[in-house]
């Protein structure tokens, strides 16, 4: 009587993880296909033997070293004992979707004040070790799909994800009031710390995501401080324009300065003057208004003073002071015996020589020198 061989191949989908062929106690030379990104391990008597990887497979004892010695010659190489084949899915499922079943308490490191936030998202994995997955997580169930995958993973999630997410916003990495804003780090600190678990159940995690964060909305001591938080960026951002505004307003006044001068430059051009010219005019003047009191002869001094200074800075100084003193004394040099308090002039004439120095128009030693004089004459 001829043997009866069977093809056994996968018939799930892309969502499997794991599926158990229906074809069992096979006879030697039955075909096995096998297809890209997927595995096959062989059971004998519940014990997994060989794995096969992508092609066709005829199954001998050639080929399948751990079943030679099961294999019953004497019965025409029809083994008595039960076997099985388990089809490994190895391409990447994703979104995966996972969440934390309640809010996680941590203290808020920058305001040292409790605080609870909750996450969910999704994530991707693949299998990385057939044999390890099926023997931890599968055992004699004929299928496993990516819902019942995450169910027998759900506490060992939860037991690795709330800890984690508890310590990471303990230490300050990411702050509640903007983790929007740094939810790729949160990920990324996540994936980093849970994907070594993951190899213990011969499972590879490749993507982990956060795609929303639960936080303690409404709850009094959180908007307290995320109104204080977000405050104080407000107060640094209207501070930092104003400094802004004020420099400008500074350079503005700065160059208006810059313009004025240079009009006023180009105004003594055209006027036939200097700088130095127009602060004796204004010496002069003061030294003018200071005759009002005192007696002519300290007027006579007065103006003496200002003459030899309008020589020091121009012809038009001695000019001006000049006609002052004609001014003063009606245009004649009609002398008036008036009796002078030699000290009074003495002051008078100093502080018209403070004026000249404040004017920039004597230095300190000419200021000196002159008092000097004055005071010689009346010692």
């Amino acid at each position: 009587m001829s043997k009866v061989f069977s093809i056994i191949k996968y018939e799930g989908n892309n969502d499997t993880f794991v599926w158990k062929s229906p074809v069992e106690n096979f006879n030697t030379g039955s075909q096995l296909i096998v297809h890209e990104s997927q595995e096959a391990l062989f059971f004998l008597n519940g014990q997994a033997l060989d794995l096969f990887g992508p092609g066709r497979h005829t199954l001998e004892t050639q080929n399948i070293p751990l079943l030679r010695k099961a294999l019953n010659k004497p019965t025409g190489d029809e083994t008595p004992y039960t076997c099985s084949i388990y089809f490994i899915n190895k391409v990447e499922q994703m979104a995966i979707k996972w969440g934390t079943d309640s809010m996680v308490s941590y203290i808020d490191p920058t305001y040292n004040i409790p605080l609870s936030i909750g996450a969910s998202g999704e994530m991707s994995m693949r299998v990385e070790d057939s044999r390890k997955l099926i023997v931890k997580l599968v055992g004699t169930e004929k299928y496993l799909g990516q819902d019942g995958l995450t169910r027998k993973l759900r506490a060992f999630l939860m037991t690795s994800l709330k800890p984690l997410l508890s310590k990471t916003m303990s230490k300050g990495d990411v702050s509640i009031f903007n983790v929007d804003s740094q939810i790729d780090v949160l990920s990324n600190i996540m994936f980093d710390e849970l994907k070594p678990p993951f190899l213990d159940y011969g499972l590879s995690l490749e993507r982990f995501f956060i795609t929303n964060v639960a936080r303690p909305d409404g709850d009094r001591i959180f908007e307290k401080f995320k109104d204080l938080f977000y405050r104080q960026y407000g107060e640094v951002a209207e501070a930092k324009l104003r400094q802004e505004v004020g420099l400008i307003d500074e350079t503005t006044a700065a160059q208006r300065k810059v313009i004025d001068a240079e009009a006023q430059a180009a105004k003594r051009r055209l006027e036939g003057y200097t700088y130095q010219d127009e602060r004796g005019f204004d010496v002069a003047e003061k030294v003018a208004e200071n005759e009002g009191v005192g007696t002519m002869a300290s007027t006579g001094i007065g103006l003496g003073l200002a003459a030899g200074v309008g020589v020091g800075v121009g012809g038009k100084v001695a000019g001006i002071t000049t006609d002052a003193l004609g001014d003063a004394t009606g245009g004649t040099q009609t002398s008036q015996q008036t009796t002078v308090d030699p000290l009074e002039a003495f002051r008078q004439q100093v502080a018209k020589l403070q004026i000249m120095k404040e004017s920039g128009l004597i230095s300190d030693d000419e200021f000196e020198k002159l008092k000097q004089e004055l005071l010689a004459k009346i010692i």
